[in-house]
């Protein structure tokens, strides 16, 4: 076995927690041909930090991440910070020859983006390489759906329907938390969960989205401000301050192979918590996921009999299927928290046989684009507007 991946986590908010599952589970359940390190937690408050460390079982801590990448001692930066820091971590780590996970979506804008594929690109010629984290492509049944797909089970892809739905905003009086701050998080529902549903469809169906129309819109455009800047800590003020970044985006897309999609991204879906569904309708058959069954993919087989067709319901959970050979028998399902585990495994080992981890800088910086340009068309009273091709 290789040396051991000495791993730096910046940030410890939801993200840090569920990063610290997956670094902490993966080398107990999964075989890595090398081990990683729980080595250091990075937060900007000294206390706080050294009490998430113990909490989650991080070695040490620190308050200072530039130091953090300057040690010889630590082989990868994990970013789970607001996305108006992710730019200038990831290229300070990636330029000091780090390896680096950082949450998506990559950046807060596409210069941003551009600029980490750039050193993401001069790393990987010295053998440092990047991934944005995309995990809910590591979930199980999500993978299978790509399997399924790229096998052409459901023929040639036509038509592709993604809904990802929160009510976490529904009450006009939630205090305004970075997320709601363009400076900080760049956007809001569009980038935050939007997201998510423009990489979960481009890989289940192989194709990029080539080009969009769509409308976005803050439907509460003022929120109660809190004591302490950016919403961290402190109580909840009279004053209000804007929301600067959209609650809800509907947009259309068009897929490089000639697929239609519609996308819905909301923070104010009442009733719905993390709603996640998505549908790919194709010449032969058609496939369906949806997070809130997540050990489970639908499947119809247009092939088969008229009287025998109709949705099946794939329980997700043998061996045979993705990632699951290390874990439960069949039918003991698993949880939103394992994929982050396969997303540790996925890195690790695409670190120690020396290629490139997916998904890329690159990739992140295709699904930026798109994000770019749904915002365009939103501006432009939802006119079609292309999407660059992905940079490789």
């Amino acid at each position: 076995m290789s040396a051991p991946l000495r791993v730096a986590l910046i940030g410890h908010g939801f993200m840090g927690a569920a990063h610290s599952q997956g670094w902490r589970v993966a080398p107990r359940f999964f075989d890595l041909p090398t081990q990683p390190q729980m080595s250091i937690l990075v937060g900007r408050d000294p206390v706080s930090a050294a009490a998430a460390a113990e909490k989650w079982g991080w070695a040490e801590s620190s308050a200072d991440w530039r130091a953090v990448i300057d040690r010889p001692d630590i082989d990868v930066i994990d970013i789970c910070t607001p996305g108006t820091s992710h730019a200038e971590i990831a290229i300070a780590a990636l330029d000091a020859g780090k390896h680096v996970l950082c949450e998506k979506p990559l950046a807060n804008t596409v210069a941003e983006a551009e600029a980490m594929t750039d050193a993401a690109g001069r790393a990987s010629a010295r053998g440092v390489y990047a991934m944005v984290g995309f995990t809910y492509r590591r979930i199980p049944a999500a993978t299978l759906a790509r399997d399924f797909v790229a096998a052409g089970k459901i023929g040639d892809v036509r038509q592709v329907r993604v809904n990802y739905l929160q009510d976490w905003l529904v009450d006009p009086e939630s205090p305004l938390t970075w997320r709601l701050q363009k400076d900080l998080a760049g956007s809001g529902a569009l980038g935050d969960i939007g997201a998510h549903a423009i990489d979960l469809a481009q890989f289940i169906t192989g194709q990029s989205v080539t080009s969009v129309s769509g409308i976005i819109e803050t439907l509460v455009k003022e929120r109660p401000l809190v004591g302490a800047r950016h919403g961290l800590s402190g109580t909840v003020t009279a004053e209000r301050g804007a929301v600067t970044v959209d609650d809800v985006a509907l947009f259309t897309g068009r897929f490089e192979g000639g697929a239609l999609g519609s996308f819905e991204a909301t923070r104010f879906s009442t009733g719905r918590k993390n709603s996640f569904r998505i549908e790919v309708a194709g010449s032969l058959g058609a496939i369906s996921f949806d997070l809130e069954d997540l050990n489970a993919l639908g499947f119809f087989d247009g092939t088969a009999a008229i009287g025998q067709q109709g949705f099946t319901k794939i329980l997700v959970t043998e061996p045979q299927h993705p990632y699951l050979a290390a874990w439960w028998p069949p039918g003991h399902t698993l949880g939103y928290e394992h994929g982050f585990t396969h997303q540790a495994r996925d890195f690790v080992e695409a670190i120690a046989a020396d290629v490139q981890p997916t998904p890329s800088f690159a990739d992140g910086l295709q699904v930026q684009r798109a994000l770019a340009a749904v915002e365009a068309s939103s501006n432009a009273g939802s006119a079609w507007t292309p999407i660059l091709a992905r940079e490789k």
